[in-house]
């Protein structure tokens, strides 16, 4: 079997940012668009994000993720050109894409992420919920979704007992199986920042341990990053990236994404890694490369 590749990037936060109508400036909203307009409008650039979701396409993938935060503060008006940009990057069937916190900035508009992207949610039995399974040559991609609207000034995600405990029974389903189990979650498993973490990882890092999978996507942090977590079997990879659409800022780096090279071995399986991300003159070039299994 030839190796599978696996793109992945995450938190595009699709710049321009649409003028929002005064009625839609309330509450958690009027301090991001504060925020936007003084300081995230100078980093998040389109032209970067066109520069690197290109290069994902030249380096012809056979799939994709995107793991959430494809908006910024959730209006109405964000939604359509979002999609418009997904569609760009590939079709349904060869891109999966979960949410992250800003998709499901505020309450009224919680649910038009799932609307908006249907087919890039949509598990292989037609059904749109979290979580999701799509099989994808030896891969098996499990989407997760921990937004949620929050409180202003906090950014945390939930997955909540019901996803918790279906995502358990496919894990169990998917053991008997020969696949290479890639689970998607748009924030990290161990975070730093109260203000920023997921509030129920403790459940669901005890369930990666009893039933385990073979890697972790997420984004969030805006980082390059790399922890390891305990499964039934070793250790497990959780791997993030830093904002598709980022210029270097502060601690933050600039646009990257990980292209994962799968293929079996012998008994197991082999994961290779390769960071591609912005350079000067807004060319991609590669970071690193590393094997993860």
């Amino acid at each position: 079997m030839a190796p599978f590749t696996l793109a992945h990037l995450s938190d595009p936060h699709l710049p321009p940012l649409p003028k929002p109508r005064l009625i839609e400036l309330a509450g958690k909203r009027a301090l991001g668009y504060v925020n936007w307009t003084r300081n995230r409008h100078k980093y998040q650039r389109r032209e970067v994000l066109d520069a690197l979701v290109a290069d994902v396409q030249a380096q012809t993938p056979d799939h994709i993720a995107v793991t959430g935060d494809l908006v910024n503060l959730a209006l109405e008006a964000e939604f359509a050109p979002a999609r418009a940009w997904l569609d760009g990057v590939g079709p349904p069937d060869r891109v999966t894409t979960i949410p992250g916190n800003h998709d499901a900035y505020v309450r009224a508009t919680s649910h038009r992420f799932g609307e908006t992207f249907a087919p890039y949610l949509a598990g292989d039995d037609g059904s749109v919920g979290f979580p999701g399974v799509r099989r994808r040559g030896p891969l098996a991609l499990i989407s997760l979704s921990t937004a949620v609207p929050t409180l202003p000034l906090m950014a945390t995600g939930t997955l909540g007992r019901d996803q918790l405990a279906s995502l358990e029974a496919v894990l169990d389903r998917l053991a008997a199986e020969d696949a290479f189990r890639v689970l998607l979650v748009h924030h990290p498993l161990k975070s730093g920042a109260r203000q920023k973490r997921m509030t129920d990882a403790a459940a669901l890092l005890a369930l990666i341990k009893r039933h385990g999978v073979e890697l972790i996507l997420h984004g969030h942090d805006h980082i390059h990053s790399t922890m390891w977590f305990e499964g039934p079997n070793g250790n497990i990879p959780a791997v993030g990236v830093p904002s598709a659409s980022a210029l270097a800022h502060g601690r933050y780096p600039a646009a990257a994404y990980n292209l994962f090279t799968i293929e079996k071995d012998n008994a197991g399986w082999r994961c290779e890694q390769t960071v591609r991300g912005l350079g000067s003159g807004f060319q991609i070039r590669q970071i690193k490369q590393a094997r993860l299994i």
